[in-house]
């Protein structure tokens, strides 16, 4: 199971939110690359990047700070926020990201996500950001009547393989992730998962064990800026 450490990108620096909250701000540094190395350093396997401007607008607004971090770091970049296009998706592809998350786009133009990933395959996972069980969309800023369930078999029949599944009430609050919501992703589905939000501890992780065979990775954000938990102490817990 692979941990996965976030860096969330707002008007170039390293940021986390709470719930997703732009009003609810902490910066964690202005240097997302020289961030990147030290993950990497640390012995992380792959990152997963959020572009937070991108994602409130609709547009990349980090875009050369992405290519910087894909040109000095070795391993697999995954990146979302605001990618919903065709054009985003290659522009992305060429600066070095290994997965494009797509989100708002599967639910607003399905059609168009759909040929997203028979074009892409592998490269393209989706992200499903869930509040009280329903999808929310635009940078969590609203929510759609789909349920997060309902929009996991979808992308299946499509032919993804992999989502990451995110509880919005969860993140950025160190509270545990969300055991109820990705025990009905797994009954519902036969997809793998990676799980994002609420992860403060190897207590934390360790609950996530049992479900290892379809559980593929989890993304840790706060809990690791704030040296609650050490990547080094993360990646022990699964090894």
């Amino acid at each position: 199971m692979l941990v996965i450490p976030a860096i969330d990108l707002r008007r170039g620096c390293c940021v986390r939110l709470y719930q997703g909250d732009p009003k609810q701000e902490t910066v964690y540094g202005d240097n997302p690359v020289e961030v990147a190395r030290q993950w990497e350093q640390l012995g992380a396997k792959m990152l997963h990047l959020v572009d937070l401007d991108g994602a409130f607008t609709g547009f990349s607004q980090n875009a050369k700070m992405i290519g910087k971090i894909g040109e000095e770091v070795r391993i697999p970049l995954q990146l979302g926020g605001g990618i919903r296009s065709r054009e985003a998706v290659e522009k992305a592809i060429s600066t070095g990201v290994s997965r494009v998350i797509l989100g708002t786009i599967v639910i607003e133009n399905p059609e168009l996500a759909r040929s997203l990933v028979d074009a892409y395959g592998e490269n393209i996972i989706v992200g499903i950001d869930a509040r009280d069980g329903m999808v929310a969309v635009k940078g969590w800023t609203e929510s759609s009547a789909v349920k997060a369930v309902e929009l996991a078999a979808r992308v299946e029949q499509w032919g993804v393989k992999e989502v990451i599944y995110t509880d919005i009430h969860r993140d950025g609050t160190m509270q545990g992730p969300s055991l109820s919501g990705l025990q009905e992703m797994l009954n519902h589905t036969s997809l793998s998962i990676i799980m994002s939000g609420g992860i403060s501890s190897k207590d934390d992780l360790a609950s996530l064990k049992p479900y290892r065979d379809r559980v593929k990775g989890v993304i840790i954000g706060k809990a690791l800026y704030t040296n609650q938990l050490t990547l080094p102490e993360a990646m022990e817990v699964f090894k």
